[in-house]
């Protein structure tokens, strides 16, 4: 159940970062969390990290860097990586519409500021939600309930993020211009792979 706990917060947070921009909020969690601060080595290091109050952070540095990354110079939505004229799907035809609808993950347009459901962001919500669900299931000793949500997972990392998140975050550690976003794309990349390892062996036990 405790990595099922730390999965699920680990998505959460991955989520939250590459979905909106930071607030002052958002930012003093990540600092005053270690456990956060241990998987961005290069953030701890960084000198205006070190300096600068959190609002000169975001408004100098960590904002703009999360519109380069966004909204300028990467597209971090799935169509976008998976249609052959590089289209990103707004409507109904969105390949995760379906899946999301079955697990009633609804996604708030408005709050995250996004065109469609497929943004990285999202697909890491909606994992995140899943693996909530598990934790419930977990807790109610539930078999048949966190066998089904695990294989969801690892069906919904398969067939959805590892088949082109992986070719946005290695753009976006190149693109990034500040640690944080240097770091979370790394911690995502690396996180996403041995997620579906994790969830592969666990199947198969």
């Amino acid at each position: 159940m405790q990595n099922t706990k730390a999965r699920s917060n680990v998505y959460a947070l991955l989520s939250r970062i590459l979905l909106q921009e930071l607030d002052e909020e958002m930012l003093q969690i990540i600092k005053n969390d270690e456990n956060i601060m241990d998987f961005f080595s290069t953030l701890k290091e960084w000198k205006p990290f070190l300096e600068l109050d959190n609002r000169e952070l975001l408004e100098g540095y960590l904002n703009p860097d999360f519109v380069n990354l966004s909204l300028l110079h990467l597209i971090p939505y799935e169509t976008f990586y998976t249609r052959e004229d590089q289209k990103i799907e707004t409507g109904g035809a969105n390949p995760v519409t379906d899946i999301y609808s079955a697990y009633n993950f609804m996604v708030d347009y408005e709050v995250a500021r996004i065109v469609s459901a497929d943004h990285i962001g999202v697909e890491l919500e909606f994992m995140h939600h899943l693996a909530e669900a598990q934790l419930k299931a977990l807790q109610d000793d539930d078999k048949e309930a966190i066998k089904e949500l695990m294989e969801t997972q690892k069906e919904f990392l398969n067939k959805h993020l590892l088949r082109w998140a992986p070719m946005y975050l290695i753009n976006a550690k190149y693109e990034a211009r500040t640690p944080l976003y240097y770091d979370a794309a790394e911690m995502a990349l690396e996180f996403l792979l041995s997620d579906n390892e994790y969830l592969a062996s666990e199947l198969d036990a």
